[in-house]
């Protein structure tokens, strides 16, 4: 249409968000390792409906405050205060799930033409986001300690200019389940000072470490630098559907968030945060996290011995140490041709190019292992096994 602004043209769709309707058309049984969700079972539906004649009083249904309601904000706060993130009112602002955190850093930080560096592989609505506000996208590789620093720097010193923004997924990086290295944290929070560039800190993962060691956060090693913009949510560590998050930023930014918030949509579904709220002050969060942490420990080893038994030295995978996904490259597939014969075959799965704007990885593919019992990865691997095999 020749009445719709320029800012369309920038609009790029999500393959990983389609990917649930394409699978809402389908007649046959799949095994569904395409979207990033909790395990269904992990959702705590039964604590859920204890909590709501506490929560739905006859106020839980009006608006709230933008900035979030103070039920809430107060149970988010004493939850950070046991983390390394504790933080204070001023920085908080309730958001609806973190893909509007991200959406508010672009209104307010990313004009058109700004360089924006992405992790290569990077999560596609981050980048979707950053492109629709007309950035420029400067792909970094991302290795087995995550972000590569020095090809960092030295596509930049390419490029000539400084970027505006890092967005990174520094905690069992979506798609790849990478973690950034402490080395390299402190070394991007160097570079982004000298820069004078804005962290974008995604981190919707970090509370589902079911191995190794803790690494401090970009937002706890920055220390409150105005210049690291944190984005939180309850997706993968309650439910997706709640679509409730937050921003932790530089208290001077709150007043913006929220008239820019406001212009969106005035405030955070209520009813929901008033639910979350309920579930973390009456303590029910710690003991979640930790049946999760092992479900999801149980469901990557299960699927890193279906991959192990079905294609054994054919195929190259991730060994995340907490989060949902394993990267597996697959030399000589191409695997957005192979898409259909899966999808035919009865697995699902996100192709390699939808992480990447410029569509690289066009031989490897993301695999969530969180959402899917052992027995059915184990199927859903040799059906996977069964498409490539033609």
């Amino acid at each position: 249409m020749d009445t719709l602004s320029g800012r369309a043209d920038l609009l790029v769709g999500s393959v990983i968000d389609s990917s649930t309707s394409l699978l809402q058309q389908q007649s046959h049984d799949i095994v569904r390792f395409a979207m990033g969700s909790p395990a269904a079972e992990a959702v705590p539906v039964a604590i859920f409906e204890e909590l709501a004649a506490k929560a739905y009083t006859s106020d839980a249904f009006d608006y709230a405050a933008t900035e979030g309601d103070p039920q809430l904000r107060q149970a988010v706060l004493d939850l950070l205060s046991t983390t390394g993130e504790a933080t204070t009112p001023e920085r908080l602002t309730i958001t609806s799930g973190g893909m509007q955190g991200l959406d508010l850093f672009g209104k307010l930080f990313i004009d058109p033409g700004d360089l924006v560096v992405v992790e290569s592989p990077t999560y596609t609505n981050g980048s979707a986001t950053a492109l629709a506000y007309g950035a420029e996208l400067l792909e970094v590789g991302v290795d087995g300690d995550g972000l590569i620093i020095d090809e960092l720097e030295a596509a930049v010193a390419r490029a000539g200019r400084t970027p505006k923004a890092i967005y990174v997924i520094p905690t069992f990086q979506n798609p790849s389940g990478r973690t950034l290295s402490l080395q390299r944290r402190l070394r991007l929070i160097e570079l982004a000072r000298r820069w004078r560039s804005m962290i974008i800190d995604d981190d919707p993962y970090g509370m589902l470490r079911f191995e190794g060691e803790n690494i401090p956060s970009l937002l706890s090693l920055a220390e409150g630098d105005p210049l690291v913009f944190a984005v939180r949510t309850f997706s993968k560590i309650l439910a997706p559907g709640l679509r409730v998050g937050w921003v932790d930023c530089a208290p001077e930014l709150q007043p913006l968030l929220i008239s820019a918030k406001q212009t969106m949509d005035t405030c955070t579904n209520l009813p929901n945060q008033r639910l979350i709220a309920a579930f973390l002050s009456d303590g029910h969060l710690p003991e979640h996290l930790t049946v999760q942490r092992e479900r999801y420990r149980e469901r990557k080893l299960a699927m890193q011995r279906a991959l192990q038994d079905q294609l054994g030295t054919s195929a190259n995978w991730t060994d995340p140490e907490g989060g949902f996904f394993l990267w597996v490259d697959l030399p000589g597939v191409d695997t957005q041709v192979l898409f259909p014969a899966a999808l035919a075959a009865g697995v699902a799965y996100i192709p390699g190019p939808a992480f990447s704007p410029s569509g690289r990885f066009a031989d490897a593919l993301r695999l969530c292992f969180a959402s899917t019992t052992p027995d059915r990865i184990a199927e859903g691997v040799t059906r996977l096994r069964r498409a490539i095999d033609g």
